[in-house]
């Protein structure tokens, strides 16, 4: 499926140079603007023109974005079914289960990938998330449909344009009840897969607040205001309430849960082309509410 920006010239809008337009319109970079150059991509009224030429009153703009490359060679396509939550011709947003990672590794050996079975799923099309879940959370993740769209989302990450929520269920209950969390994350260096908070590393800034608890455990509503990587886990962590079930930042028990307590619960989207107020759900995952009292688990 082609990725393709249309647009009838306004009067407002009229006078400007096609370049000018584009950047104004879409937010289209020089890079960008380079490479369809190149490819021919770029049409007034369905002829190609200068990107110097002087716009008018109803004129139709096209841009074909669609990614010039196809798939890489790391990621091998995989038939298997993918919980959809929203669909365009621009964004994926799926629910993602537990135990697929989203992509392959170095470390251990991936049948499924969620990079496998999204560019399957797009006819073998490169993958382009926009944000990463670990293999063991599940939950609202959005993946562009090609390069371009993977750049505006990526310019509106962590802010009130692209705001998301998780739902952890963590050991004892925090106190206080509400609040944020600011300890720099960096890599341990006696692992190749753990992270610490290191005050040398990265900032990284979440917020906390406590929904439910039962003196044992407690289910969260979380923000991350950064993007670091196991931040979430590292963060409850270290605030002395690792998530339930999370084996490398807290206690590993199979029998209670055997992935971490994390769910990419809500996502609010400014659709960076539309503009459209997008409010994407996912339920909590049975594992997770199972740990919780019947009586509340419709409200989360």
């Amino acid at each position: 499926m082609a990725q393709i920006l249309r647009a009838v010239v306004s009067d407002r809008e009229a006078g400007q140079t096609l370049k000018a337009f584009l950047r104004a319109r879409w937010h289209i970079s020089s890079s960008l603007l380079k490479s369809l150059k190149w490819r021919g991509a770029i049409l007034c009224n369905g002829a190609a023109v200068t990107v110097s030429a002087i716009l008018r009153r109803g004129d139709t703009v096209t841009v074909d974005v669609t990614d010039p490359y196809g798939l890489s060679e790391h990621i091998v396509p995989v038939s298997v079914p993918l919980e959809i939550l929203y669909e365009d011709d621009f964004l994926l947003i799926l629910n993602k289960p537990a135990g697929v990672a989203v992509h392959s590794s170095s470390l251990t050996e991936e049948t499924v990938t969620v990079a496998g079975a999204v560019s399957h799923y797009l006819g073998d099309a490169p993958f382009h998330p926009v944000n990463r879940l670990d293999r063991g959370v599940t939950g609202v993740m959005v993946v562009a449909k090609c390069g371009y769209m993977h750049e505006r989302c990526m310019a509106i990450l962590h802010s009130d344009d692209f705001r998301r929520e998780y739902r952890g269920i963590c050991a004892g209950v925090p106190a206080p009840r509400r609040g944020t969390i600011r300890l720099p994350i960096g890599r341990d260096p006696q692992s190749v897969l753990k992270r610490r908070i290191d005050p040398l590393g990265q900032e990284a800034v979440s917020e906390y607040e406590v929904l439910w608890q039962d003196g044992e455990k407690a289910l969260l509503r979380l923000r991350p205001l950064t993007g670091r990587t196991h931040q979430l886990r590292l963060h409850c962590a270290a605030i002395g309430h690792p998530l339930l079930g999370d084996w490398l930042y807290g206690t590993e028990d199979p029998s209670l849960l055997p992935r971490p307590a994390l769910h990419s619960y809500e996502l609010w989207l400014r659709h960076p082309l539309s503009g459209e107020a997008l409010h994407i759900t996912a339920p909590l995952p049975e594992d997770m509410a199972a740990l919780l009292p019947d009586e509340i688990r419709p409200a989360f």
